[in-house]
């Protein structure tokens, strides 16, 4: 029995950019895909200046520089997984649905992960938490860090309040134990407000000083020099969690083609053989870089 493609490519999108993920909270730049493969988005330059009581004549002439977002997007496609004849037959539950949920679920989180490390901006945009020590817990990474407490939050609200970074729209993204930091850093009161104004259908755990807090199991990740690192590199001892701080307007994503791929009744496999592909990609929009922010673990004094 054949997949119903439309429905399994329908679910991989909805996955991705559902209301509670934090995929959702960017520009949209799907518009902007060329031939499914390159985002090229028009982007106006600064504006012209004022001059108050102009004396001087003719004024003069300035010609606007607008730089262009353009960037290719990704190709991220599944391992073709059999799905052996006999099991179609023998099995009491529905094995292709099984293995083809799994592989999405994968397809997603993978695709997710890289949307960090693109939206993850240099060291001139890092700051680092100042919480009570912790154990690092970053694969392979070993010594003390800095947890993540309430005032590092209040920081990153001063900084966006100092780059004129709008008020709504703010998001930070937390890993699983940053945001269990977070908790503890807040007093009885605070964690009542704060829990009380979580909105679960958007993914917003809850509000504190400006910014909608989300979470999922890893977030951003740095090496020792405060450069972004991609999950899928190898662990080092050095390596630092960190949280990602952004504003709507500042990052941007944006979805190529996707397709879902069968070879049903392979002659060579006794089987079918299926397979996904997704084109995705997104990065910072402003060439300042401001609006984004990495929350980048501290690293205690050498005693």
């Amino acid at each position: 029995m054949a997949i119903q493609k439309e429905i399994w490519m329908a679910a991989i999108v909805e996955g991705l950019f559902a209301s509670n993920s934090f995929l959702s909270k960017a520009f949209n730049a799907d518009e902007y895909v060329n031939n499914g493969k390159i985002v090229h988005i028009p982007n106006a330059g600064a504006a012209s200046g004022t001059k108050k009581n102009r004396i001087e004549l003719p004024a003069k002439v300035t010609k606007r520089t607008d730089i262009d977002v353009t960037f290719p997007l990704d190709e991220y496609t599944t391992d073709p997984v059999l799905i052996p004849n006999a099991d179609t037959v023998e099995l009491s539950y529905d094995k292709r649905e099984s293995v083809l949920r799994q592989d999405k679920l994968k397809l997603q989180d993978d695709v997710a992960l890289d949307f960090v490390f693109n939206w993850s901006p240099a060291a001139a945009q890092c700051i680092e938490t100042t919480g009570a020590e912790i154990d690092a817990y970053t694969d392979k990474a070993t010594g003390k860090r800095k947890g993540i407490c309430k005032a590092d939050v209040l920081g990153l609200m001063t900084k966006f309040n100092n780059d004129d970074i709008p008020q709504e729209g703010r998001y930070l993204l937390l890993d699983a134990q940053m945001y269990s930091q977070l908790l503890n850093s807040l007093t009885e009161n605070e964690n009542t407000a704060f829990l009380a104004s979580a909105d679960a259908q958007n993914g917003i755990l809850g509000k504190l000083f400006s910014f909608n807090i989300m979470m999922r199991s890893r977030a951003a990740l740095y090496t020792a020099a405060k450069a972004p690192k991609a999950w899928s590199t190898a662990g080092a001892a050095t390596d630092l969690a960190a949280g990602l701080a952004w504003h709507e307007q500042s990052v941007c994503r944006a979805l190529g083609e996707v397709k879902a791929f069968e070879n049903e009744g392979d002659a060579t496999y006794y089987g079918d053989i299926y397979s996904f592909l997704v084109r995705a990609g997104g990065r910072i929009m402003r060439e300042d870089k401001k609006g984004v922010i990495a929350l980048v673990q501290g690293t205690p004094a050498a005693g």
